[in-house]
Formats: structure tokens, C-alpha cells, sequence
């Protein structure tokens, strides 16, 4: 599997819901349950090998580089999004034309097989891009999938977009995807920041593809507690409960 898949984790984040006086460190490195919740995601993922993991860093990057060897590491200097984020490990992709797994080193809770069953789904469908997407009875202002008439992939919502009916989508976006390496980096190269955030979506990577000609897929899980992300105290409460 190693030499079939890549992955690049985000973790640039400063985390500024998160800091309090007793620490400012980046969010990836906050404690749950002794350990930082960026060692979670990459137990996790470990059936890729360290050299093929490439950490997104930003804020206060020598936290996350000292306590990780072995690992690739990009950096984004600025924070201008999550596209703008995988844009920075487009180096280590350059010549690369397998699988790429892009996941978050906020969310902790997510399990190794869900990771494998994202990469399965993407194999056996020969997708170009495969979006992880999950159901949950937590109450998340995530992006909504949207499907058309015959239940294919029709196009990702952000939550502050949708429309009354698109908010009732039980179906949301985990922010997880995996995508074909070369499809990855003609589409983010046609990313804008157009928007009223000035940033760069991946979020924004799926339709570009579809919009090619590419094959988009979806792999729906009931995910419930393991969509969480740690954005605030209160949710770096739960996920540590949820942990022990």
C-alpha cells in the first residue's frame, strides 16, 4: 500500500478559541488525555509510511516539527485556507501519481478504519476524488453533500450557504478526501480567493474536478462522535471525555 498512497495533514492552525494563559501552543498540539490530538490522527493513518506523510505547519511550527521525526513537513507561511494549506505540500506530490490522503490534526477521534475504508472506496470506484462524508446526532455547522436525482455527487454547501432545505441534509462533509495526486494539483492550481474570507477552499477541489470530466465519489459512514473537530475549550473537553 505505501507506494499507492500519500498524505498531507493539516496542521497550521494557531487554534485562537483554544489559548488560554496557560498555553499558546499551535491547536494540533493541545492534550487529550495526555497526548496531543495530532498523535491521534497519525496513529491512525500509520499504515502510510512516515516519509509519505507530509504535516502542513504554520504557527509556532518547532512544537509540532520537534515532536514528530521522521515525518515530511511543509510550511504555510500564511493562513489563507485549506487549500491554500495543500497547496504548501504540493512539493512533495510533484512526481507522485497514486492516492493522496488529506485529513485534519484537530480531529482525533476519527478511526483507522474509516481512513481505510475512504481509501478502499477511492480504489474500487476509481474515483479522482472520494469525499469523506459521515452522519452524526452531534449538532455540527458542517458543509452539506449534495446529491442529484439518481444519488450521485452533485456539488459541497458550506453551512453558512445553504439554502433552508440544504441545511436539512442529514449528509455532512468530514473535511477528509482522497484524491488522485495529479487531479489534486491541476485543480488546486485553479483555486480563488473570491470570497468574502479572502482564502483558498479545498472545499472548492471536488467540483473543479467534476467540472474536468474527473469522477467524484462519496463514501458516507455513520461517523457520529468521530466527525468532531476541536475548535473551543468546550469541545477539547468532549473529545478528551470521548478518549478516555
Amino acid at each position: 500500500m505505501n507506494d499507492k498512497i500519500k498524505a498531507v495533514v493539516l496542521a497550521a492552525g494557531k487554534g485562537t478559541r483554544l489559548h488560554s494563559e496557560t498555553s499558546d501552543l499551535p491547536k494540533v498540539m493541545r492534550l487529550a488525555n495526555g497526548k496531543p490530538l495530532i498523535s491521534y490522527v497519525l496513529s491512525a493513518i500509520d499504515f502510510i509510511s512516515k516519509p509519505d506523510i507530509t504535516i502542513v505547519v504554520g504557527y509556532k511550527k518547532e512544537a509540532v516539527l520537534s515532536a514528530f521525526t521522521g515525518y515530511g513537513f511543509a510550511e504555510q507561511k500564511e493562513q489563507l485556507g485549506t487549500g491554500h494549506a495543500v497547496m504548501a505540500a504540493a512539493p512533495a506530490l510533484g512526481n507522485f501519481d497514486g492516492s493522496v490522503l488529506v485529513c485534519c490534526g484537530d480531529m482525533p477521534l476519527i478511526k483507522k478504519a474509516t481512513f481505510l475504508e475512504l481509501f478502499d472506496t477511492h480504489v474500487r470506484e476509481g474515483n479522482d476524488c472520494t469525499i469523506l462524508s459521515g452522519t452524526s446526532d452531534e449538532p455540527l455547522d458542517y458543509g452539506r453533500i449534495v446529491r442529484d436525482a439518481s444519488g450521485a455527487f452533485l456539488r459541497l454547501v458550506e453551512h453558512k450557504d445553504c439554502s433552508e432545505d440544504e441545511r436539512k441534509i442529514r449528509e455532512l462533509n468530514s473535511g477528509v478526501y482522497m484524491f488522485k495526486a495529479p487531479l489534486l494539483l491541476g485543480a488546486l492550481g485553479k483555486l480563488r480567493c473570491d470570497n468574502s474570507q479572502r482564502e483558498y477552499y479545498l472545499t472548492d477541489v471536488p467540483g473543479i474536478i467534476k467540472t474536468e470530466g474527473g469522477k467524484v465519489g462519496v463514501c458516507l459512514r455513520h461517523m457520529g462522535s468521530e466527525l468532531l473537530g476541536v475548535n473551543t475549550p468546550e469541545q477539547l473537553e468532549l473529545v478528551e471525555s470521548l478518549l478516555k
